[in-house]
């Protein structure tokens, strides 16, 4: 197998075995915690950017298979991993892991200290990397991982949301059906959602749980929101910095108060800013299925999936807006909501796909937060 290199820009370096398509690309070095759900985080618009680490040591071994999507296709910059399975064995597996990869075109590396790398990035953060199986110069790699863009700054988000609005048509996976037919649900109320890196699973969940779901791009306005008489308008997750992102702040700031609002991770974070609130960047951000979560008005604790590396300010917030949730590992803000407006968010993913299924209830709230409206207005 040919050799490839994984360098990072402050000069540590890490050489292994090409996995994947062969190339060369540069992206924010993170890494993800998770045992499981490697498809699904493959094809997680929000890495847009990202270089992903899988801290398991072994992906790969029950192959990829075309239900496991959360996308149109993997928007990551490159994969590594320790070892990637080279037989995987699963009733659904229809190809493996290296397969997958080379027919996206997407980079990987394979053979690494993983372990060694993780530790590194939480020491020293996550920072700009490059994976190569062309230059093998470590020397040369470096000097270019340091003259990559960082992703501070960058509006990642017209790189993966749709250009044009679809109707959305699936409910959630059951093991003997597969996804739902849409069609089978009764669904009384209307939701837009926009797509600044939709998952599907967020989709799936809305749709199951009563909502005909139309996804819209990031730049749609308030005014083309308006006119279509939604019930709801969902905030969706997605990839990198959230304060260039104006647009999608000032159409927040036009629908508060007109209608229901509910926001996943990058979608939080652009509410809290329409609310007047400033995010930062993590040292190295929440990636994984594993992190728990406190609900302040229950006291319940959720253990929830997260992928993000900006995290909402709470110092920032005025006295308005509410931390409804908070991190149990840093104590950082995990869900806001207005006391006021009909307006709600978590910076974590109740949707999980891959991860624990805690925190499904808040696709109900939001349900509820629609009837309620509905019922006050009229």
């Amino acid at each position: 197998m040919k050799k490839a290199i994984l360098a990072l820009a402050d000069g540590r370096y890490f050489t292994g075995r090409s996995l994947g398509a062969e190339g060369e690309i540069s992206g924010e070095v993170v890494f993800n915690t998770s045992m499981a759900g490697y498809q699904e985080i493959l094809t997680d618009p929000s890495y847009r950017g990202e270089i992903v680490t899988m801290t398991y040591p072994q992906i790969g071994n029950s192959g990829i298979n075309s239900e496991d999507v959360e996308s149109r296709q993997p928007f990551l910059s490159a994969f590594v991993v320790k070892e990637a399975c080279s037989f995987p064995s699963n009733w659904r597996s229809e190809m493996s892991l290296d397969t997958y990869l080379k027919q996206q075109g997407i980079v990987g590396i394979e053979g690494i200290d993983t372990r060694a790398l993780v530790r590194h990035i939480r020491d020293c953060g996550a920072q700009t990397g490059i994976v190569s199986s062309l230059d093998l110069d470590p020397t040369s790699l470096i000097e270019k991982a340091r003259k990559a863009p960082s992703i501070v700054g960058l509006d990642l988000v017209q790189e993966v949301s749709c250009q044009e609005q679809y109707a959305w048509e699936q409910g959630v996976w059951d093991l003997a059906d597969g996804y739902a037919d849409a069609s089978t649900i009764e669904r009384p109320l209307k939701v837009v959602a926009f797509d600044f890196g939709i998952k599907q699973n967020i989709l799936r969940n809305l749709t199951s749980a009563g909502c005909e779901v139309i996804v819209v791009p990031a730049s749609t306005t308030a005014a083309a929101v308006l006119a279509m008489a939604p019930d709801g308008v969902f905030l969706s997750n997605g990839p990198g910095d959230p304060e260039p992102i104006g647009y999608a702040q000032e159409t927040i700031r036009q629908l508060l108060g007109k209608l229901p609002l509910f926001g996943i991770c990058l979608g939080h974070q652009l509410l809290s800013i329409a609310l007047g609130g400033k995010t930062y960047k993590l040292k190295f951000g929440h990636r994984g299925a594993n992190q728990p979560v406190l609900d302040k008005a229950t006291g319940r604790v959720e253990i929830t999936a997260q992928n993000h590396g900006f995290a909402v300010d709470p110092a920032s917030l005025g006295d308005d807006v509410e931390v409804s949730h908070i991190n149990l590992n840093d104590q950082t803000v995990e869900g806001i909501k207005h006391k006021t407006y009909p307006a709600f968010s978590v910076q974590y993913h109740p949707e999980a796909s891959p991860g624990p299924h805690d925190a499904h209830y808040l696709f109900a709230r939001f349900i509820d937060m629609i009837k309620d409206f509905k019922k006050n207005q009229g």
